[in-house]
């Protein structure tokens, strides 16, 4: 591997041969300085769990077709007592999809998402959490969250906007910054991370909105992954990758695992101010269910190992989010925080997974 590459990972931790190769050829595109893998690595159109810092030139490609993708953590008025997962999945069964609920946008412009407060596909999802336990207990205080609540994780993003930007901008060699689509993109780029945040927003007041709770934590805990930010004259591409200079982030784990939240440590130069934004797939999407038809019945997969439920219309994807596609989020983690880039300030535990 070049110099300009480095990979945060420990023995534990799985990175495919495929993930690595990309990310070599990448990292020799033109204008790229330095190129970081993260412990939840693996293949996509381009590596994702990665970093790539560029000077004079800024590649679309590499953040793809969803812009602003990323995780927001809510609080809810919802005592975590009388929340019981079992009957609040009853209530989401018979909605076929967030569009089915209304939604007043408080915003005053006009949305260019047409499903603004939809989660969308893949990986996305809506996810009743509880505080499972606290390693820092002055950090803890310090992110305001009632342990006693019922916490919401949101993974989405800028929709249908994402893809539109994409499609405009495409173009594997990059843009100089010296040609002036370069800024027409930025410009778009900052409106669709804008419009991402929003649309996380718009979906938690959905989903607690519908159950007959209210969100209290304000703002969220909100952290893109898929975005490109300005650093001292770089440019960091991020594709599966948060921001460490924005304070504490969720890891999120599969839907059936538990998920943490991290704070970063004070010098995170070694993973270009980033850090992994989930566990990272493990197996490919056309491969889970051929692998776990046999083993799994649909039922058996809308409860998980911690007893959690799980809400999902569509087949395949019940068996393409399956924990066992996904690496071990604990794993990750443990990388992380064996190279000093953060520290785990409390893990959380699914109650409730929406994928609708």
């Amino acid at each position: 591997m070049p110099d300009s590459f480095t990979l945060i990972a420990n023995s534990k931790c799985w990175i495919e041969d495929d993930s690595l190769s990309q990310l070599k050829k990448f990292s020799s595109s033109p204008g790229i300085v330095h190129t970081v893998g993260l412990p939840d690595l693996h293949p996509g159109k381009t590596p994702i769990g990665a970093v790539f810092a560029s000077t004079g030139i800024v590649y679309p490609f590499l953040v793809g077709n969803d812009v602003g993708c990323g995780m927001a953590l809510f609080g809810t008025r919802t005592n975590l007592k009388k929340f019981r997962p079992e009957r609040a999945a009853g209530a989401y069964r018979g909605l076929s999809s967030l569009k089915e609920l209304p939604f007043e946008s408080p915003y005053a412009e006009p949305s260019p998402i047409k499903e603004l407060g939809t989660i969308g596909g893949g990986n996305h999802f809506a996810e009743f959490q509880a505080v499972e336990k606290i390693f820092l207990k002055d950090e803890f205080k310090s992110l305001d969250l009632d342990r006693d609540k019922v916490l919401l994780l949101v993974h989405s993003g800028s929709r249908d906007l994402g893809q539109r930007i994409y499609e405009e901008f495409l173009s594997v060699e990059g843009i100089s910054l010296e040609d002036p689509r370069a800024g027409k993109y930025l410009e778009s780029h900052a409106e669709a991370v804008l419009w991402a945040g929003r649309n996380r927003r718009a979906v938690a007041s959905k989903v607690t909105g519908f159950l007959g709770s209210e969100l209290e934590y304000r703002p969220p805990m909100d952290s893109a992954h898929n975005f490109v930010e300005e650093r001292d004259g770089v440019l960091l591409h991020r594709k599966g990758a948060v921001s460490a200079l924005q304070g504490p982030v969720v890891i999120p784990g599969s839907r059936g695992t538990l998920s943490f939240i991290v704070k970063p440590t004070p010098d995170t130069r070694a993973s270009l101010f980033s850090l992994s934004h989930g566990a990272g797939r493990k197996w490919p999407r056309h491969l889970c269910k051929g692998r776990l038809e046999g083993k799994y019945r649909r039922s058996d997969l809308s409860v998980t190992a911690l007893k959690s439920r799980v809400i999902c219309h569509d087949k395949a994807l019940l068996y393409e989010e399956a924990p066992e596609a996904y690496k071990d989020v604990s794993q990750v983690v443990a990388a992380l925080t064996d190279a000093g880039l953060c520290q785990v300030v409390c893990s959380l535990r699914p109650l409730l997974t929406l994928k609708i």
